[in-house]
């Protein structure tokens, strides 16, 4: 059983690594989770409150930051609440509508759309679909960071 455990723990820690450049993927969750499945299989007598309140508070910082590390790159180059909204949908769907290039292209043609529909120019559209993209890079940049920092407690701990 213990075999089994590992291959889980080690399957969640690809999951939740893929998942911060994959926004689909559960990311931070996956890693969490990981920590839970080597606790049933193995043991959950490394894990104190520290290990716990420490992961809690990376994975609450992960979901707040990737939502306002996305939104700053848009506001930080001139964009709106729709470009926002705009963005976080091409994040979502341009995976899989542009499976090759949708990560990147999803949130700026988002932002651009976005923009455009509150009757902004085509210029300064285009200036929030830079941030987006900036915004998105960023964010997976804070993500594999914090993600990471997740996974080498982990193995601290036990």
């Amino acid at each position: 059983m213990e075999i089994a455990g590992w291959i889980l723990v080690i399957a969640l820690f690809v999951v939740g690594m893929a998942g911060a450049v994959f926004p689909i993927l559960p990311g931070a969750l996956a890693i969490y989770a990981a920590f839970f499945v080597y606790g049933f299989f193995i043991s959950f007598s490394p894990f104190g409150f520290w290990f716990w309140t420490i992961q809690t508070l990376i994975v609450i910082v992960l979901f707040v930051a990737d939502y306002a590390v996305s939104a700053w790159g848009v506001k930080k180059y001139g964009g709106s609440r729709a470009s926002v909204i705009g963005s976080t949908i091409g994040v979502l769907v341009g995976p899989f509508v542009i499976p090759a290039f949708g990560l990147i292209l999803g949130p700026l043609i988002g932002a651009v759309a976005g923009e455009l529909f509150t009757g902004a120019g085509f210029e300064k559209s285009l200036k929030a679909g830079l941030g987006a993209v900036v915004g998105l890079f960023t964010s997976t940049v804070v993500k594999f960071i914090l993600q990471g920092a997740m996974i080498v407690a982990f193995f601290i701990w036990i």
